[in-house]
């Protein structure tokens, strides 16, 4: 099912089951966002993400950062990373998302993707360092792009377009059943930026 023609309610499950995804549209004027991506691609630290496949280390083209309330752990694709402290920034951008979803977020994965070639194939955040059923923001800045979700015991897909300046947020138990990617493309040339705040759980 394809969301990129229906109206913008931020109340609306997008998910049919299974699940629960609510997408806010643009939370910030088309300046402010521009202004956002400029800032966020000349101070964030950024690396090229690394993944572990098969025994093999492969470091992909796309960059990712990792920021939190205190130096988190977070371990996935058998790497594991230790969070930055915040920037004034980023503190800003989780407090105006939080007011509006009335979520609590305590750090913050961020991806850089410079052109439409680089993408995420399907996966699901369900890593054990991450709050269980916990919710994820998602907040896009720079490129359009489209983003999709697939069930994963009947194969069902829902898809929309992230817009510059948007909020997506992902929570109760759409990790366990549903996965997510953004495709690929040949026909965007220009960066964006996708911040995705996110819960670690406490040690026990």
């Amino acid at each position: 099912m394809d969301l990129f023609s229906i109206p913008i309610d931020p109340t609306v499950n997008l998910l049919p089951h299974d699940g629960e995804v609510n997408y806010y549209g643009k939370i910030f004027t088309a300046g402010d966002a521009n202004r956002y991506l400029k800032s966020l691609l000349e101070t964030i630290e950024w690396k090229n993400d690394q993944a572990i496949i098969y025994g093999k280390l492969i470091v992909t083209k796309r960059m990712v950062a990792w920021y939190g309330d205190q130096p988190f752990e977070y371990t996935y694709s058998n790497t594991t990373k230790r969070a930055l402290p915040w920037t004034p920034e980023l503190q800003q951008l989780k407090a105006r998302i939080e007011e509006i979803c009335g979520e609590h977020f305590n750090s913050c994965l961020l991806n850089l993707y410079h052109t439409g070639i680089e993408g995420m194939a399907w996966h699901s955040d369900g890593e054990k360092d991450l709050q269980k059923n916990g919710a994820i923001g998602s907040l896009s800045f720079g490129a359009e792009r489209n983003f999709a979700f697939k069930h994963k015991q009947t194969n069902e897909k829902v898809s929309l377009i992230l817009e510059n300046g948007s909020l997506l947020v992902m929570k109760g138990i759409t990790q366990s059943h549903w996965l997510h990617r953004l495709p690929p493309t040949t026909k965007i040339s220009h960066s964006r930026v996708n911040l995705t705040f996110r819960t670690i759980a406490a040690k026990e």
